[in-house]
């Protein structure tokens, strides 16, 4: 099947490189994400392409919201307190509440959770619009890419899986989401890109800020795989030592790291 895929060019290049090994026709955008995506809804339209994109293409909430299905099932049916995911357009997190809903209505649940949206600091239309009521475009500036959005298309099913749910958003610096990707690496094994981590450091946030209670269930959903963007994961992690191949002189390095005794 011939496909289009429209990106910003300033997308991470393991991305990229994944899109075309497929055999995508990946079409690099001069711009933001936003103007990539209006693009491709332009260039759908000129030449009758199917448009699948997230936040335009409601079969996109159809799949989202499997994610919830699975966290029922492999839960036994005891779904947690509250779901924190990232947000950038709002699909995932409408369409987990979608499966939730389904359920609850088919009697598999006996209750809802409360749903939590985490975005950057520089591109929270979405979260801001649930504090003020209003929906407000405007540039959009992080390093996690995956949410670097500033005209939501899915901001209606997102916001409304906060209010009717009972939870909220919340938003979280550049540098909280590098440390959480971190952490979350070295605490849990988990390796998630920063737009990914960004829902682990609005969990580590709430916690701090006592907003977490002792005996409740989070449930931090992860989206993307770290592999996706590796400069970020070194910019988190930090650079490697290097040394030639001679005992004593990684001796020397190991001291003046003060990694092995003096």
């Amino acid at each position: 099947m011939k496909s289009f895929i429209f990106v910003p060019a300033t997308a991470p290049e393991a991305k990229i490189a994944q899109l075309l090994i497929y055999g995508a026709n990946v079409i690099l955008v001069e711009g933001s994400y936003d103007e990539a995506y209006d693009l491709c809804l332009e260039a759908s339209r000129k030449f009758g392409w199917y448009q699948r994109n997230t936040g335009y293409n409601p079969y996109m909430t159809e799949g989202k919201k499997t994610a919830a299905l699975e966290i029922c099932e492999q839960l036994h049916w005891d779904v947690p307190d509250k779901v924190i995911v990232a947000v950038g357009d709002g699909c995932i997190i409408g369409g987990l509440w979608k499966g939730f809903l389904d359920f609850h209505r088919l009697g598999f649940i006996e209750r809802l959770p409360e749903m939590i949206g985490v975005q950057a600091e520089g591109a929270s239309p979405i979260v801001e619009a649930l504090r003020s009521g209003e929906l407000k475009e405007r540039p959009a500036t992080t390093i996690a890419d995956s949410i670097c959005v500033g005209k939501p298309r899915d901001a209606v099913k997102a916001l409304r899986a906060m209010r009717d749910s009972g939870g909220f958003g919340l938003t979280v610096s550049d540098g909280e989401i590098l440390r959480a990707m971190s952490q979350l690496a070295r605490d849990t094994g988990v390796f998630a890109e920063l737009a990914a981590a960004a829902a682990y450091a609005g969990f580590l946030k709430l916690a701090g800020m006592g907003k977490l209670k002792s005996d409740e269930r989070v449930l931090v959903m992860i989206t993307g795989n770290g592999l996706k963007d590796i400069p970020a994961a070194r910019r988190a992690a930090g650079e490697p030592m290097t040394t030639k191949p001679e005992l004593t002189l990684l001796e020397d390095l190991l001291r003046q790291k003060k990694l092995i005794e003096q």
